[in-house]
C-alpha cells in the first residue's frame, strides 16, 4: 500500500514540477554541459544495487595529475543552490516511480560500505531506502 501511495504522489509531483525540471535541465546543461544528470550505484532493498539520479552539481575539473579536484573546488554556485533547496533531488522521483526508492525513509548509503555493516545495521536494507527521513 505504501509503495502505491509513494508512486502516486511521485507521479503527481512530477507532473506539477515538470516546468521546474525543464528549467533545471536547461540551466544545468547551459552552465555545466552534458550530462545533466548524475547517477551513482546505491544499495536498495535487500542490498540490491540501483542507480540513484540527481541533477549534476559539480564540474568535471581535474588537477595536473589527472585526479578530480576536491569537491569544494568542483561545486558550482548553481550546484550549491540546487543542494541548498534540494532541487538536485527532483530526478529521484523517477526512482520512486520505478520502485527503487520510497518518498520517506533512510537514505541509501554508498555501496562500498555494505561490507562494514553489523548485522543490526544491515537491517536497514529490509525496507526500501527513501529520499528524505
Amino acid at each position: 500500500m505504501k509503495t502505491g501511495m509513494d508512486r502516486g504522489v511521485a507521479a503527481a509531483v512530477l507532473v506539477i514540477a515538470a516546468p521546474l525540471l525543464a528549467v533545471g535541465t536547461i540551466v544545468v546543461r547551459v552552465t555545466m554541459g552534458s550530462p545533466v544528470l548524475f547517477y551513482q550505484e546505491r544499495p536498495g532493498r535487500r542490498g540490491r544495487p540501483f542507480r540513484v539520479y540527481k541533477f549534476r552539481t559539480m564540474r568535471d575539473a581535474t588537477g595536473q595529475d589527472g585526479e578530480p579536484l576536491p569537491d569544494a573546488d568542483r561545486l558550482t554556485r548553481l550546484g550549491r543552490f540546487l543542494r541548498a533547496t534540494s532541487l538536485d533531488e527532483l530526478p529521484q522521483l523517477g526512482n520512486v516511480l520505478r520502485g527503487d526508492l520510497s518518498l520517506v525513509g533512510a537514505p541509501p548509503l554508498l555501496t562500498r560500505s555494505l561490507g562494514r555493516y553489523t548485522p543490526e545495521q544491515a537491517r536497514r536494507h529490509d525496507v526500501l531506502p527513501g529520499i528524505k527521513c
